[in-house]
C-alpha cells in the first residue's frame, strides 16, 4: 500500500514547533510561565494580568510559534487565547497554516483550529481539514483531512488528492493513523483503505509500502506489495508477496543491516512451484564486509558476496531480479586482507581470497560458454613503494592459486591444478616540466604443478621471463587560437622500448590469462595477455604523439587526437592466437575527442590495417545535449568480419501544454530510449523505449524494454508508474533501468534518499598486479 509522505499528514500539529524571526518592534510583552509573548496590532487593550484584546493586524510571537489574525483573545489567568477571522501561521523553514478560529491553551497545547488549510515548503504540498484538534504538545486529531502537491485554485479538484475521514497523528510514537483514506486521480478513486498505519517523521517505520507492477513476455503480470519491517536503528527486513499470472505465487524478501563494524544485505526470490517450468525457482543474493582485530588500517578487512539460481533458465526467465554484470557467470566469493608498512615509504598488503562460479549454459550447443576457473583458494601478498630514502620504486606480488572447474565441465578436458608466482617490478622516475622518462626491469617467476599430465608429460614446470623496458615522453607547448578562442595547444610525443627475451610456455596451462583488447592501454603495455600465465616475447618499439587544444582561461579541453604504432625488432613467437607474429608494423590506433561547443561532444577510436588497408575496428560516438532532459546520443561499433552495430539514445520534450484552468498544473512529453541494431544482422537487438509526462504535481511514466537473451530469443517487459510529487510512486519503477541505458539520462526530479540504513556501501577488495 502506498506509503503516505511524512509532511502530507502532520500538517496541524507543526505549529507547536514552528520557528521565525524576531519582529521589529513590540506593542506590548506579556510575562508567560514558560516563554515572553509579543503581541503587534493596530488597538490593544486589556487589563494587566488578567486578560489581553487585539484586533486589526494582530501578530503574536511565543517563542518559535507565530500567529496572525484579524482578532485576538488572550487570558492570562488560562494562559489561554482565541483567534478569529483569517488565522495565519508561518513557520522560518517555509510551512505556512491558516484557519477560520484558533482556540488553544498554550500550557497544555489543547485546543482546536476550525477550517485549516496546510503548506509545506519541504516537500512542496498540502492540504486542507475540516478541523484539527490539538490534544497535547505531541497528540493531534485531525477531522476530514486532505493532500496534493496540486495548486489550488478554485475552479476544480486537484490532478490528485489524498482524503481521509479522520487522522490522528502521535509525535511521540512516531505514528499516524488515518482512517477511510482514499487516493484519487484526475477525479477517479484509485487506492482506498479503511485503516493506515504511516510514520510522521523521516524516521523509519514498520507497514506496508506501495505496491509494484511489472509486465513482461515471460512471467505475465506481475503484483507485488510489500511490507516493510524496521527491526532496529540497524536493521530492516522487507517482505514482498508476488503473483504471477503465467508462474503463480512467489516470495521476494530483502534484510539488511549496518553495525559499527560490519555491514550487508541479503536477498532472496523464491516460486515454490512455476507452472510454466513446472519446477521451484529461486535465487539468493548477499554481501557483507567489515572488519576485525584491530581499528584502522591495521584492521583484518573480510568480504564475502555471492549470487546463487535455482536452474540455467533463471537469467532468461527473470533477468531483472538478476543484479550481475554478467548474468550467465554468478559469483561466489570470499576475501580477507590486511594492510602492514613495515617501512616508511612502502606499504603492503595481504590477502586471501575464494573465488567459485556459477556458469547458466544454454540448450543450443552454438551458444555455450567455457567455464572460469574457481580460485580455492587465492592466497598473496603483494606491496609498493621505496623502502629506501632514493631511488627507484619497488613492487612485488607473491601469490599461490589453486585452480579447479566447475562441474559444467567434462573430466579432463581442461587441466586443473596449482601455480605459484612472483612478481618483482622496479622502476626510476624521472620527471621536469618539459620531459619525463622511466626505465623499468621486471621479473616473471611461476611455477606449476597440474593434477594430469600438461602436453609435454609433464605434471611440474617452472619458468623465470625477466622484461626490461624504457617509457619515455616530452611536453611541448604553444598560445594560439581555435575558431576565435584562446588556446594552449600540446605536443606530446611518447616512446616505448620493451625487451623480453622468449621463453616456451606452449605446453603451460591457460588459468587466468587472455589476451588484452587493442587500445592506448594495451600499445603501451610490456604484455599482450593479462593474468600470469602467459608473457610475450619482445623486442619491439611503440611510438604515439598526442596533440590537444586548451581553452585557455577555463581549462577545459576542446579537442584531442592521437596516433601509435607498434614496431617489431624481431619475430614474436608468444602470440595470443598462438601463430608467430613477423609482420613488423602492428595496426595503426588513431583517437580523438572533440568539444565542438557546449552543446556538441564527439569521441572516435579507430584502428586501421598495415596489411589490409582496410579499418577494422572503429567506435565512432557523438552526443547533443541542449541542457536538462534534452540529450541526444549516437555510437557506431564496427569489428570487421564479426560485427556492426549503431546505438542511438535520446531524452528529449516532445510536447508542451500550457497551465490549465482546471488543476494549475502545466505539463511537458518527453521521449526516452535506446535503441541497439545490429548492422550485420538487420536486427534490433536490444531497445527501450518510452514516455515521461510531468505535470508538475505528478509524473506518469510508460516504459517497454526488449532484452534479447538468444540469437532467436528475447524478453520483454512493460513498466508503468505514477509518481504523486510529495507522497509515493506506484506501479514499476523504471527510473534505474533508464539511468543505466540512455547516456546522460537526467531524472524530473530528484532522487529521494533512502532512510540512513540505505547510504552505506560496502568496501571492495580484488588483489592484483601492484602499479609500478
Amino acid at each position: 500500500m502506498p506509503k503516505l509522505h511524512p509532511l502530507a499528514l502532520a500538517a496541524m500539529a507543526a505549529l507547536a514547533h514552528a520557528q521565525t524571526a524576531t519582529p521589529p518592534r513590540t506593542a506590548v510583552a506579556v510575562e508567560d510561565r514558560q516563554l515572553a509573548i509579543e503581541v503587534q496590532a493596530a488597538a490593544i487593550e486589556g487589563r494587566p494580568d488578567r486578560e489581553l484584546k487585539a484586533q486589526g493586524g494582530v501578530e503574536l510571537r511565543r517563542g518559535d510559534l507565530v500567529i496572525r489574525t484579524e482578532r485576538l483573545d488572550y487570558d492570562h489567568v488560562r494562559n489561554r487565547l482565541r483567534a478569529q477571522g483569517q488565522v495565519e501561521a508561518q513557520t522560518a523553514r517555509g510551512d505556512r497554516f491558516a484557519g477560520t478560529l484558533l482556540d488553544l491553551d498554550l500550557d497544555l497545547f489543547e485546543g482546536f483550529l476550525e477550517r485549516p488549510e496546510y503548506w509545506f515548503a519541504r516537500s512542496g504540498a498540502g492540504g486542507r481539514a475540516q478541523r484539527v484538534d490539538f490534544l497535547d504538545r505531541e497528540r493531534s486529531l485531525i477531522t476530514a483531512a486532505d493532500y496534493t502537491s496540486c495548486r489550488r485554485d478554485g475552479q476544480g479538484v486537484p490532478a490528485w488528492l489524498l482524503s481521509s475521514d479522520s487522522l490522528r497523528l502521535d509525535f511521540a510514537a512516531n505514528e499516524g493513523i488515518a482512517k477511510g483514506a482514499v487516493l484519487r486521480f484526475q477525479g477517479v478513486p484509485i487506492l482506498a483503505w479503511p485503516a493506515l498505519s504511516f510514520p510522521i517523521t523521516g524516521e523509519r517505520k514498520s507497514g506496508w509500502l506501495p505496491p509494484a507492477l511489472n509486465l513482461d513476455s515471460k512471467s505475465g503480470l506481475e503484483l507485488g506489495v510489500p511490507w516493510y519491517w524496521n527491526i532496529a536503528p540497524q536493521r530492516d527486513a522487507t517482505l514482498t508477496p508476488v503473483a504471477y499470472t503465467k508462474r503463480g505465487l512467489g516470495v521476494e524478501a530483502e534484510f539488511r543491516y549496518l553495525e559499527a563494524t560490519h555491514g550487508g544485505e541479503v536477498q532472496l526470490h523464491w516460486i515454490p512451484h512455476d507452472r510454466v517450468a513446472a519446477e521451484e525457482r529461486r535465487a539468493l543474493q548477499w554481501r557483507q564486509s567489515g572488519t576485525a582485530l584491530g581499528s584502522g588500517e591495521d584492521a583484518v578487512r573480510w568480504r564475502h558476496q555471492g549470487l546463487r539460481v535455482s536452474d540455467d533458465a533463471y537469467w532468461k526467465d527473470f533477468a531483472r531480479g538478476l543484479r550481475s554484470f554478467t548474468p550467465r557467470l554468478l559469483p561466489l566469493a570470499a576475501s580477507v586482507e590486511r594492510d602492514w608498512n613495515p617501512l616508511p615509504g612502502w606499504s603492503t598488503t595481504a590477502y586471501g581470497r575464494v573465488q567459485l562460479w556459477q556458469v547458466l549454459q544454454d540448450p543450443d550447443p552454438s551458444v555455450l560458454i567455457a567455464a572460469p576457473y574457481d580460485r580455492a583458494p587465492q592466497i598473496g601478498w603483494r606491496g609498493q613503494g621505496r623502502p629506501w630514502t632514493s631511488g627507484p620504486d619497488l613492487g612485488f606480488e607473491l601469490e599461490f592459486n589453486r585452480f579447479v572447474l566447475t562441474s559444467h565441465d567434462a573430466p579432463g578436458t581442461r587441466p586443473e591444478g596449482q601455480r605459484g608466482h612472483l612478481r618483482l617490478d622496479l622502476t626510476q622516475r624521472w620527471r621536469t616540466s618539459w620531459a619525463w622518462m622511466a626505465p623499468h626491469l621486471g621479473l616473471n617467476l611461476a611455477s606449476y604443478r597440474t593434477d594430469a599430465p600438461m602436453p609435454d608429460g609433464r605434471t611440474r614446470a617452472s619458468r623465470s621471463i625477466p622484461t626490461f623496458s624504457l617509457d619515455g615522453g616530452l611536453l611541448f607547448e604553444r598560445p594560439t587560437r581555435w575558431f576565435g578562442r584562446a588556446v594552449t595547444q600540446t605536443l606530446e610525443p611518447r616512446v616505448l622500448y620493451v625487451n623480453t627475451p622468449l621463453r616456451d610456455q606452449s605446453a603451460l596451462p591457460l588459468w587466468d590469462t587472455a589476451a588484452k583488447d587493442f587500445n592506448v592501454d594495451s600499445l603501451f603495455s610490456e604484455n599482450a595477455f593479462t593474468g600470469v600465465d602467459r608473457v610475450t616475447d619482445a623486442h619491439q618499439v611503440t611510438a604515439g604523439l598526442t596533440t590537444r587544444w586548451i581553452d585557455a582561461r577555463s581549462g577545459i579541453e576542446w579537442m584531442r587526437l592521437g596516433v601509435a604504432q607498434r614496431y617489431l625488432l624481431r619475430d614474436q613467437y608468444v602470440t595470443p592466437d598462438g601463430q608467430p607474429l613477423t609482420q613488423r608494423l602492428s595496426d595503426l590506433l588513431v583517437v580523438g575527442s572533440a568539444r565542438a561547443s557546449a552543446r556538441w561532444t564527439f569521441d572516435a577510436a579507430v584502428q586501421y590495417g598495415s596489411q589490409n588497408d582496410r579499418v577494422n575496428r572503429s567506435v565512432i560516438s557523438a552526443r547533443y545535449s541542449a541542457g536538462p532532459f534534452r540529450v541526444l546520443s549516437a555510437h557506431y561499433r564496427l569489428t570487421r568480419n564479426a560485427s556492426e552495430q549503431l546505438d542511438l539514445g535520446w531524452q528529449w520534450p516532445m510536447y508542451r501544454r500550457e497551465a490549465p484552468a482546471r488543476d494549475g498544473c502545466g505539463g511537458t512529453l518527453y521521449g526516452v530510449g535506446r535503441i541497439n541494431y545490429s548492422m550485420r544482422d538487420s536486427r534490433i537487438t536490444d531497445s527501450l523505449a518510452g514516455l515521461e509526462y510531468d505535470a508538475g504535481c505528478w509524473i506518469g511514466r510508460v516504459v517497454a524494454e526488449r532484452v534479447s537473451t538468444g540469437r532467436a530469443a528475447a524478453t520483454t517487459r512493460l513498466m508503468l508508474q505514477l509518481e504523486l510529487v510529495g507522497l509515493s510512486r506506484l506501479g514499476s519503477n523504471p527510473l534505474s533501468v533508464l539511468k543505466d541505458n540512455i547516456p546522460g539520462y537526467t531524472l524530473l526530479r530528484d532522487e529521494r534518499t533512502d532512510p540512513p540504513l540505505r547510504t552505506y556501501t560496502l568496501p571492495t577488495s580484488s588483489p592484483g598486479t601492484p602499479p609500478r
